[in-house]
């Protein structure tokens, strides 16, 4: 059961850190409105930074689960019986 939890937690930050990439891409001042900030004087610079990480984030995660899934593949499965 421990397996599964580990599983949905991966797949919703994978999903989080997709939803903030997507959010960067459609509205790119969307931290200097949730935080009432701008870090880096307005040129965007930490929307894309962050854009960028999350994309990377989501990427590993994905990544991890696949390669997970892979290793976890019966040995005597019908892909294998041709």
């Amino acid at each position: 059961m421990f397996h599964r939890h580990r599983f949905v937690l991966e797949v919703s930050a994978a999903l989080l850190c997709a939803a903030v990439f997507v959010l960067t891409l459609i509205e790119p001042a969307w931290f200097e409105r949730l935080f009432d900030a701008s870090p880096d004087g307005g040129d965007g610079s930490l929307e894309a930074l962050v854009a960028l990480v999350a994309s990377f984030v989501a990427g590993g995660i994905c990544a991890r689960l696949a390669w997970r899934e892979w290793l976890r593949r019966p040995a005597d499965s019908p892909a294998d019986a041709r």
